[in-house]
């Protein structure tokens, strides 16, 4: 698993490179915010973790799977990634910021729609205020609920 990277991964590095040159400025990895975010926006109050479809052992997602050696390790490090997110989400949202978790899938594999549609749909979510969400490859955009107490 050493061969793994944690962050700055592939995937992280090309969607920060698109979210950059929609003109949007984050941190990366704020180890001040439960979790390490993988992009924090201070000016939005809101954050986005890009979540691998392996690694947080993504439900319904064919790109997911639990290797045939040593099936209870992986199965334990599966839920411990999952248990970890959720504490860290329910913290940062009793913070007061807003979450939006990115699938792999989502970036790279969605037949519903495209790179750009993802982006624009991210830029919506970023600027509106809208509530935290999940970005999943294998089901359309989550209508985007507006706090209007905020506004």
């Amino acid at each position: 698993m050493r061969l793994y990277k944690s962050k700055n991964t592939k995937l992280e590095v090309e969607f920060r490179k698109l979210i950059f040159a929609k003109g949007f400025r984050y941190k990366l990895h704020d180890n001040t915010l439960p979790g390490k975010p993988d992009l924090t926006f201070p000016k939005y109050k809101a954050v986005i973790f890009i979540h691998g479809c392996f690694w947080h052992n993504h439900e319904s997602c064919k790109y997911a799977s639990i290797p045939k050696s040593q099936p209870e390790f992986w199965k334990g490090k599966f839920r411990k990634n999952k248990e970890n997110h959720s504490k860290s989400s329910l913290k940062l949202k009793n913070d007061g910021w807003r979450v939006l978790t990115v699938w792999e899938c989502a970036i790279k594999h969605s037949k519903d729609f495209t790179i750009d549609e993802l982006l624009d749909y991210i830029e919506c979510w970023l600027i509106s205020g809208a509530a935290s969400c999940e970005i999943s490859g294998t089901t359309p955009f989550p209508i985007l609920n507006l706090d209007f107490k905020k506004i």
